[in-house]
């Protein structure tokens, strides 16, 4: 499985992914994040998820297209139209044989960035049929891959007008809920930040010994907010509950 996240607020982008990747029986450490700075007006990121040979040969399928034209996008939507006809491309041949084994055509991808022509920052999540949506305002993230344990405390204090710094530490703290929670996403884990109108990303591998204090502090507080959380209402319940023992 993978955790891919990408986060676009009012000051610039994060994009988080962690590195686990099965190989039969096999557990490894892979990168499933792209990134792409050929110009000073060209700053890109793609993140993946979904069977590995689906990803590779959609990546080596549009590689190739730009490596044969040039990078001659000067738009997002127009960048990720691309990368979209490569997916659909990778369908074509391998949807068919993979039904036949009983898997799931599944690749996901988000793209993020800033182009020549673009008025601002962008990310996008692109579906296995080769289409796309843009992040909104109101719900300002996609995760792909396992989507289930991170989204609560996302939903719960991000918002578009959020700083970057926010940003990046509850796209952390969103990672660390689901590494929790499920033995198929682990560190370590890649980190990018792009601040609007820059044209520049900056990258980081983070492992789990360099963030373990991190994450115990962020557990010990949730255990403490729990102890002191209001429990009027719960004594009533339990006194309730004695009294019919009772009986």
């Amino acid at each position: 499985m993978t955790y891919c996240l990408g986060i676009k607020v009012k000051e610039g982008i994060v994009g988080l992914a962690d590195t686990r990747i099965s190989s039969g029986n096999q557990t490894l450490t892979a990168k499933k994040v792209i990134i792409e700075q050929q110009t000073s007006q060209h700053s890109v990121f793609l993140m993946t998820s979904g069977l590995r040979a689906l990803r590779d040969k959609a990546m080596t399928y549009f590689n190739e297209i730009i490596e044969e034209s040039g990078f001659e996008y000067k738009k997002m939507y127009k960048l990720v139209n691309a990368f979209g006809a490569q997916i659909r491309r990778v369908s074509q041949e391998d949807r068919k044989a993979l039904q036949e084994s009983n898997y799931d055509f599944n690749i996901h991808a988000l793209i993020a960035g800033q182009l020549q022509d673009d008025s601002e920052h962008k990310l996008f999540m692109i579906f296995p049929e080769g289409n796309w949506v843009e992040v909104g305002k109101a719900n300002p993230y996609f995760i792909i891959g396992n989507t289930s344990h991170g989204k609560p405390i996302l939903d719960r204090v991000l918002r578009y007008e959020s700083d970057l710094n926010f940003a990046l530490k509850v796209s952390f703290l969103s990672f660390n809920a689901t590494q929790v929670s499920s033995n198929d996403v682990d560190y370590p884990i890649d980190i990018i930040l792009y601040r609007k109108d820059s044209f520049s990303m900056v990258e980081q591998r983070l492992t789990q010994e360099q963030m373990m204090k991190y994450s115990g502090w962020w557990q010990s507080k949730i255990a403490k907010a729990i102890d002191e959380f209001p429990e009027d209402w719960a004594k009533e319940l339990i006194q309730t509950y004695q009294q019919v023992q009772q009986q």
